[in-house]
């Protein structure tokens, strides 16, 4: 592995159709929250521009965190790693601690701060990306070992899972284990780690949904939301009527008639379905192309980082965008059972919205340092796969 250097202090250039991407997204999200949210906000809390104006906030953090992002740089990120790591421990405990976390919908993931609340969960996934990307760049030439490249990691990642379940948050451990497996492939780790591995979770993730009632709510809904219509599979089913009505160009901005007190969450975890009902077919492959516009850049980055670490890095930033907005819309679309992940830079929430934009800050650093550096693939070699430095 070649050695962390130290920032350049040389002007940098930054990835322009990345940065559009992004800002556009969260523009777009801006909007659509409104759209989505100010009836009902008028009705239960008598200000139409309520979840406006916080998400409004929220992107204006959003966009100091990203500039940050950009300014510290990708390399500084390094240092952090186990200072982060621990940061991100603390909060998922203190969360599932009375009178520090608060429950709201029969989960307790939030910390209310002055002001604003904070998802811990939300935190840990930049968190976990940081950390695996710092410590398989230094263990590059042991990656393949099972004692060092692949049991402690499994093992600290069965920790933040545990924490999350504990909420429980669902959606998140899963993203986790995913970031997990996903960047242990990219430095090389074998196969048959991988493989076997999930073959001995498949009982434990199947204990975990059997064993919670609401989580098999989710599943029955899923394999027949029509069978369910007026129960468990009420959300799915308006969510699948309000795409479906949007046509081709959609019934016009602010006119969807599945946010007037029908589909719920529709600012949250819904507001794809606001999107195909108000903007149509249209509309949504503008969302789906802006997002593979911030996945084809930031894999791009990443795979021309001068160094291990930053195409880790990048990569795995690159991930729980490209997660996250697949298993979203997929949700939204009766594709998936339902999981409780936003919709990066769109979906209203103020911890995803402002750490996402922090995250597109050090893709942005990423891609800077990249520039001119040359392509970087990643190439198959028997059990490994690595970056060609």
């Amino acid at each position: 592995m070649k050695a962390l250097a130290a920032p350049s202090s040389a002007p940098v250039r930054f990835d322009p159709l990345l940065l559009c991407a992004v800002l556009s997204l969260v523009s777009l999200g801006l909007v659509m929250v409104y759209s989505a949210s100010a009836v009902m906000a008028q009705d239960k809390l008598g200000d139409s521009l309520y979840f406006l104006n916080r998400q409004l906030v929220a992107a204006g953090m959003g966009v100091v965190a990203m500039a940050v992002g950009m300014k510290v740089g990708w390399r500084r990120l390094a240092r952090l790693a186990y200072p982060l790591l621990l940061v991100t421990l603390v909060l998922l405990v203190l969360v599932l601690i009375p009178g520090i976390g608060t429950t709201a919908g029969g989960a307790r993931r939030w910390i209310r701060l002055p002001g604003f609340g904070l998802q811990p969960a939300e935190v840990a996934k930049v968190a976990w990306v940081v950390y695996l990307s710092y410590s398989l760049a230094k263990k590059r030439e042991k990656v393949a070992s099972f004692s060092v490249g692949f049991l402690p990691h499994l093992m600290l990642c069965g920790l933040l899972v545990g924490l999350c379940m504990l909420q429980p948050d669902f959606g998140s451990s899963v993203l986790l284990v995913f970031l997990l497996f996903a960047l242990l492939f990219a430095a090389g780790t074998k196969l048959s780690y991988l493989v076997g591995s999930v073959l001995l979770a498949l009982p434990l993730a199947y204990a975990a949904i059997a064993s919670s009632p609401y989580r098999m709510k989710r599943v029955l809904a899923f394999l027949d939301p029509w069978a369910h219509r007026h129960d468990i599979g009420y959300q799915v089913a308006e969510s699948l009527m309000s795409i479906g009505s949007g046509g081709l160009t959609g019934l016009g901005l602010g006119d969807g008639r599945q946010k007037l007190f029908f589909l719920p969450e529709a600012h949250t975890d819904f507001i794809f379905a606001i999107i195909g009902e108000e903007l149509g077919l249209v509309g949504v492959v503008l969302l789906v192309s802006l997002y593979g516009v911030v996945i084809w850049r930031g894999i791009r980055a990443s795979l021309a980082a001068p160094e291990a670490f930053g195409t880790y890095l990048g990569l795995g930033l690159t991930s729980i965008i490209a997660f996250q907005a697949t298993v979203n819309m997929c949700v939204a679309m009766g594709l998936l059972p339902t999981k409780g992940l936003t919709l990066p830079f769109v979906s209203y929430g103020g911890t995803s919205l402002v750490v996402l934009m922090g995250a597109a800050g050090v893709l942005l650093s990423l891609s800077a340092s990249a520039d001119g550096a040359g392509n970087r693939t990643l190439r198959s070699g028997g059990d490994m796969r690595e970056v060609a430095a």
